[in-house]
């Protein structure tokens, strides 16, 4: 049932921005072909690079549907999580357009600021850049209310191209007014300036994909909501270690740890396991590939004392953020326990001194701390 769920979810995200992208595609050809034609007919540097900007927005949006298609790709023995990333190369593809069109842009105007040529602007020409300013911000809000809704990346970017290409048409057109009206021609100053936030946004739609590619700290809320689904089962002490792997748009994996009474039987942990598998799945769309257990102490008030005098210890450190999973055999002698360790400190140093320190606190106890990321 639920791999039903996860295809169909799929198929269904696929099939939308295919969708958006067409409408995209067909949107930029014909904008490009009518803006070629006015900027040869009036010598306009300004909207021919706009007709040329256009069609690399149609060639994005080709990246995305083959992005889009491969990333639907179903999970095999080559890549058993699926093919899901592909989308994020598309985006970074797509960011490489942008980031082109907007130093191409650059180059051309300077160009023209260095040799400028009188533009011949009609009104037909104008009532088309015009109409094509409120084609482009329609178009790039739809796209990008697309792209948000169904986690498509390269959606979001091409929707963010759009809109700034609005802002490039519309200075475009106010150029245009001001040499008619006062014979002053900005168009070649405006297109430096609309080029340089084109560039700022081709970089930080690269930085962010990078981001996707290398893997980003999860959103602190989303953790916290499945923690508090899985703690709302009684059994469950604490959720910890909690671990999201992201293996495209809406394919997240995690695993946690679940400390549990020493009471429980491995068949009731198993039981327990799948039960919260299927609510954190059912509820958020996270699949838990790995649930690990820590043992809590039930029965021993000896265990407790320890504990609280480990605890103090461990987290007079600033860098010591947390300590779980604790768990002390006083037959054997034995203590183990995690510690969270900011990234402010060295994990091997703090592992020293905590080892160092706790091992004074109990010096017949055998010790295994385990220094966990704060993620």
């Amino acid at each position: 049932m639920e791999d039903n769920n996860i295809t169909n979810l799929a198929a269904k995200r696929e099939k939308a921005i295919v969708k958006t992208s067409i409408i995209g595609i067909v949107t930029n050809v014909f904008l490009a072909v009518f803006k070629a034609i006015i900027g040869t007919v009036s010598n306009s540097i300004a909207i021919t690079l706009d007709a040329v900007n256009n069609l690399s927005d149609a060639v994005s949006s080709v990246v995305t549907i083959i992005g889009a298609k491969l990333g639907a790709k179903q999970p095999n023995k080559k890549h058993p999580l699926g093919y899901g990333r592909i989308e994020y190369l598309s985006s970074m593809i797509i960011a490489a357009i942008v980031l082109y069109a907007g130093i191409t842009s650059l180059v051309e105007s300077v160009k023209k600021i260095i040799t400028p040529e009188a533009a011949d602007y009609s009104t037909v020409s104008l009532i088309i850049i015009a109409v094509a300013i409120v084609v482009k911000l329609v178009l790039g809000q739809y796209v990008k209310a697309q792209g948000k809704k169904h986690s498509s990346g390269a959606l979001v970017a091409s929707g963010s191209d759009a809109l700034f290409d609005a802002i490039l048409s519309a200075s475009v057109l106010a150029s245009a007014l001001i040499y008619l009206i006062w014979n002053v021609s900005l168009e070649a100053y405006v297109g430096v300036i609309i080029s340089g936030f084109i560039i700022k946004a081709g970089i930080e739609m690269m930085l962010e994909t990078v981001n996707d590619i290398i893997g980003k700290r999860t959103d602190r809320d989303e953790l916290k909501r499945i923690k508090q689904l899985i703690c709302e089962e009684p059994e469950v002490r604490g959720a910890y270690d909690l671990l999201m792997f992201n293996y495209g748009p809406n394919k997240n994996y995690a695993s946690v740890h679940l400390e549990l009474p020493d009471t429980m039987t491995v068949d009731e942990v198993d039981e327990l396991t799948r039960r919260v598998q299927a609510k954190v799945y059912l509820e958020t769309g996270v699949i838990l590939t790995g649930v690990g257990v820590y043992s809590f102490n039930t029965s021993d008030d000896e265990v407790a004392k320890i504990r609280n005098a480990v605890q103090k210890t461990v987290l007079e450190h600033d860098w010591a953020l947390q300590l779980h999973g604790f768990y002390a055999d006083t037959e054997n002698k034995a203590l183990r326990f995690d510690v969270v360790v900011s990234f402010d400190v060295d994990r091997e140093e703090a592992l020293k001194t905590l080892t160092e320190e706790v091992q004074a606190l109990y010096p017949d106890y055998s010790l295994l701390i385990i220094p966990d990321i704060d993620a």
